[in-house]
């Protein structure tokens, strides 16, 4: 049996060093969780982007009208005998686009177009499991971080509208005499992804570093070109929108001459359409300039953000704005093979693809220019 020990007894260093608190332990856990969630957000951005790349299949192989129902819980069962497959082409069979454009199409060919639509939706659904496992998993183990609750939860909310949007959009193609969906609820529909996207990419870069990291890095905060590169990610983003509503009514298909229109400068008859306003969503010689446009005009805001990115003494601002550069140049060379191509579907889906990327290295450099990484003196 040991004896008491007196209150004066002297205490070896090893002991010392074993009771004394260790102040960088609960950094480190915040730390650690906040990689585990910025995981988890990496994991629903990436089926985010190939929701994305399937959504723009779906369009291009005009599978989106071939589920005429929107059952949010009981739609996850595909039709699974003959009578199943015959009651949903019956429905099919009822709409304007059979009637008027694929009228004789075999069950076969019905039977593609809908397992499109159908995987679309699937994933959607997929997405949303996601999400709410993930979410409800870091609530109750209470490992979101302060502030935090709310922009997650807020995620789940977007991605909720997006599905009552996206039916929304899939309802206006069973109007009667319409052949494909309203070009603008296209655009919505896929303007809502990319601001999921943009924030969940945003939501990334924030929690792979650590609030202190953040804190310091603001000091450095290039206030500047972040205004310039936030205006640069709203261009994108509107070049974007109209990109939809060049794909909406196959507008890429009209004119595929480059750099003229059919041998001008401006199409003709680009304000036949009446009233006036019908024109800028669903008139292809006025769709297709608008989307030239604003392409040249987004490449000459890239040079001059670029441009005045050189003058940043932050080596990884001008690294970032070197990337944009890059994708800016490439994108745009991508939509001029792309449409004198005459829009293949390989080619098509990897300009839309292309434009995503752009976006979020646009997003990336804005967010280098508010929370400069710590750099070395010779980095500099």
């Amino acid at each position: 049996m040991s004896s008491k020990r007196s209150i004066f007894e002297e205490v070896g260093p090893e002991r010392r060093d074993r009771d004394a608190p260790r102040p960088g332990i609960a950094q480190a856990s915040r730390s650690a969780r906040r990689r585990a969630i910025a995981g988890w957000l990496m994991a629903l951005f990436a089926l985010v982007v190939l929701m994305v790349a399937v959504g723009g299949l779906t369009r291009l192989t005009d599978s989106g009208l071939s589920i005429t129902e929107w059952r949010p819980v009981t739609g996850a069962i595909p039709p699974l005998t003959a009578e199943d497959w015959a009651a949903a082409f019956e429905k099919y069979r009822a709409i304007p686009e059979y009637q008027l454009q694929n009228r004789g199409m075999s069950l076969a060919e019905f039977q593609v177009i809908y397992w499109w639509e159908w995987g679309h939706r699937q994933l959607g659904r997929v997405i949303g499991a996601v999400w709410a496992i993930g979410f409800f998993w870091f609530l109750a183990r209470r490992q979101i971080p302060a502030g935090w609750t709310p922009r997650l939860l807020g995620l789940g909310a977007l991605g909720g509208l997006q599905g009552a949007v996206g039916w929304w959009m899939v309802s206006s193609g069973l109007a009667p005499e319409m052949l494909d969906v309203a070009s603008y609820r296209l655009a919505i529909h896929l303007g809502l992804a990319v601001i999921i996207l943009g924030l969940i990419a945003w939501y990334v870069m924030l929690l792979r570093r650590d609030e202190v990291g953040l804190l310091q890095a603001r000091r450095q905060r290039e206030s500047g070109l972040m205004r310039i590169t936030g205006a640069l990610a709203a261009l994108a983003f509107l070049q974007i929108l109209l990109g939809a509503l060049v794909a909406g009514i196959d507008a890429g298909q009209a004119y595929v001459d480059w750099p003229l229109m059919s041998g001008a400068w401006f199409p003709a008859g680009a304000f036949d359409l009446s009233p006036l306003w019908r024109n800028f969503f669903e008139n292809p010689g006025l769709v297709q300039f608008n989307h030239r446009t604003l392409g040249y005009l987004l490449l000459l805001a890239g040079i001059a953000t670029w441009l005045v990115s050189r003058r940043s003494a932050q080596r990884a601002v001008r690294r970032g704005a070197d990337w944009v550069m890059i994708v800016l140049f490439a994108q745009m060379t991508l939509g001029i093979i792309t449409l004198v191509s005459v829009s293949p579907l390989p080619l098509a889906l990897l300009h839309q693809a292309g434009a995503v990327l752009t976006f979020v290295l646009i997003l990336r450099a804005r967010f280098l220019a508010g929370y400069p990484p710590a750099q070395s003196v010779r980095g500099g």
